[in-house]
C-alpha cells in the first residue's frame, strides 16, 4: 500500500495556568492511500488534538514539541504561517467537525460558504463556481440544489447541515478527509445516511478517510484499520478484523466489553473502572495500569514497547512479552470471536 501521511514520535504540549499538559505522547502512525482509518478511544484521549495538527489548527496555547508529520515530502511540523497552512488545509487535507451548526456561518448562504472555499484555493474560475457548488450539493444528497443554494444554515435540518459541511470539506477534492465524530449529534437513521454518503464520496474520488470516534459500532462499519488511543498514545493498531476479533491490549478488551449488545438482562452494563491519568504529570509505566484488572507488576514501573502480533497488528502491552504469564481475555472477547452476541 502507498503511504500518504506518516507521523513519527509526535509530542504535543499545552500550557494551562502556568502548567504543562502533554495530550499527545510520542505518537507514530502511518496512513495509506485510499484507506479508512478509525481512531477510537474515550473522550479526552487525544484523538482530535492529534488530527488538528495535520491542518494547523492547534489552539494558541498548544505547540508541537517533538516529532514529525510527513506529507507529500514535507514536514508539516515546520509550518509556521497561515500562508503555508493554506496550501494544505482545505486544499489537500480537510476536516468535518461533529457539530455542523458551529461549523457554518449563520449569516451566509450555504452556497456562498461552499463557493468561497473553491475561490480561496483557485479550484474553479469565479464565473463557474456556482455551477460547481450545485453539482456538489447534488453529490452530497441535498434535494432541489439550485434553490437550496441561497438558503441559510437555519433553514436546514441537522442531517442536511452535516451534508453541507461535508460539501465544504470536499469542495477542493482533498487527498485526506478527517471526520471528527461526524454523526454524534444526529439520530440513528441520519447517522447511517451520513456514513453511507462519506463511503460513496470516498469510492467516487479515491480519497483517504480518517474517522475519529468513540463509537465502536461506527468503527466496525467503516474502518479498514483501527488505531486505539489512550492517554495520548496508540495502544493497539491493526486491521478492523484483527482489533475486533483478536484484540491484545487490555484497554481494547475493556472498550469491546463495554458494547451495549453484551449486556444481560438484570445485570449492570460493563464499565471501565477509574479515570484516565492526569496528563499534567509524568506517567510512569503503562498509562492504563491503574484501571487494568490484568495489570502486571512491571506495568507500574516501565512503559511497554510495541509487540508485533502480525505484519499489520501491534499492541503496547507487557502481556505480549514472552516472559509474561498467560492471561486469557475476558469472556466477551471469546463471544466476539465466535460471533455469539
Amino acid at each position: 500500500m502507498e503511504e500518504i501521511l506518516s507521523v513519527k514520535d509526535l509530542e504535543i504540549q499545552f500550557t494551562l495556568r502556568g502548567k504543562t499538559l502533554t495530550p499527545i505522547r510520542k505518537v507514530s502512525l502511518e496512513l495509506y492511500k485510499g484507506e479508512t482509518l478509525a481512531i477510537a478511544g474515550e473522550s479526552g484521549s487525544g484523538k482530535t488534538v492529534l488530527t488538528k495538527t495535520f491542518i494547523g489548527m492547534l489552539d494558541n496555547n498548544g505547540k508541537i514539541t517533538g516529532g514529525q508529520i510527513l506529507f507529500d515530502g514535507k514536514d508539516l511540523t515546520t509550518y509556521k504561517t497561515e500562508k503555508q497552512w493554506l496550501t494544505i488545509r482545505g486544499r489537500r487535507i480537510s476536516m468535518v467537525f461533529q457539530d455542523p451548526m458551529t461549523s457554518l456561518n449563520p449569516l451566509k448562504t450555504i452556497g456562498e460558504q461552499i463557493r468561497e472555499s473553491m475561490i480561496l484555493h483557485n479550484i474553479v474560475p469565479k464565473d463557474k463556481s456556482k455551477g460547481r457548488v450545485i453539482e456538489l450539493l447534488n453529490d452530497v444528497g441535498i434535494p432541489d440544489a439550485i434553490n437550496r443554494y441561497s438558503n441559510y444554515p437555519h433553514q436546514f435540518s441537522g442531517g442536511m447541515r452535516q451534508r453541507v459541511v461535508i460539501a465544504i470539506a470536499m469542495a477542493c477534492q482533498p487527498d485526506i478527509l478527517i471526520c471528527d465524530e461526524p454523526t454524534t449529534a444526529l439520530d440513528v437513521t441520519i447517522q447511517a445516511q451520513i456514513i453511507d454518503l462519506i463511503k460513496s464520496l470516498q469510492k467516487k474520488l479515491g480519497i483517504t478517510v480518517i474517522y475519529i470516534t468513540h463509537d465502536l459500532g461506527v468503527v466496525a462499519e467503516v474502518a479498514d484499520r483501527v488505531a486505539i488511543m489512550y492517554a495520548g498514545e496508540f495502544v493497539e493498531v491493526g486491521t478492523a478484523e484483527e482489533v475486533f476479533f483478536d484484540p491484545r491490549h487490555p484497554y481494547t478488551w475493556a472498550l469491546l466489553s463495554s458494547l451495549p449488545q453484551f449486556g444481560e438482562k438484570g445485570k449492570d452494563l460493563y464499565t471501565i473502572e477509574g479515570v484516565p491519568p492526569n496528563l499534567f504529570k509524568v506517567i510512569v509505566g503503562d498509562a492504563f495500569a491503574p484501571r487494568n484488572r490484568y495489570a502486571l507488576e512491571v506495568d507500574f514501573a516501565a512503559a511497554p514497547p510495541y509487540f508485533k502480533v502480525s505484519e499489520t497488528h501491534k499492541a503496547k502491552t507487557w502481556l505480549l512479552d514472552p516472559r509474561s504469564p498467560k492471561i486469557e481475555p475476558p469472556e466477551t472477547i471469546a463471544k466476539l470471536k465466535a460471533g455469539d452476541f
